[in-house]
């Protein structure tokens, strides 16, 4: 499993560690993951993923999973991330249909 967000696609960043004598080793910057369970209102269902602490506050500040998916770019979003924006999307034009 790769050390990504799966909404955010936050992955481990590389750097130094700069020392007093500014001796320079190099590092990692690793992502603030969590295994939360989110539920989606239009499908109805709760999905496990594996996502950032920012990327949390985030989906809260919006209003709910199904609201950060259909403003969020598909780039950036997992695949399984991806099919799930598109059955909500499906599902929110069917019900407004």
């Amino acid at each position: 499993m790769s050390r990504s967000c799966e909404l955010t696609g936050k992955a481990v960043q590389s750097g130094n560690n700069v020392s007093h004598a500014n001796n320079r080793t190099r590092r990692k910057f690793l992502p603030n993951l969590c295994n939360v369970t989110l539920i989606s209102d239009a499908l109805g269902q709760r999905y496990r993923m594996r996502i950032s602490a920012a990327a949390l506050r985030t989906v809260e500040h919006r209003g709910g999973l199904d609201a950060f998916l259909l403003k969020a770019s598909e780039n950036e979003l997992s695949m399984r991330a991806r099919l799930l924006k598109r059955q909500i999307a499906k599902k929110v034009a069917e019900a407004a249909a």
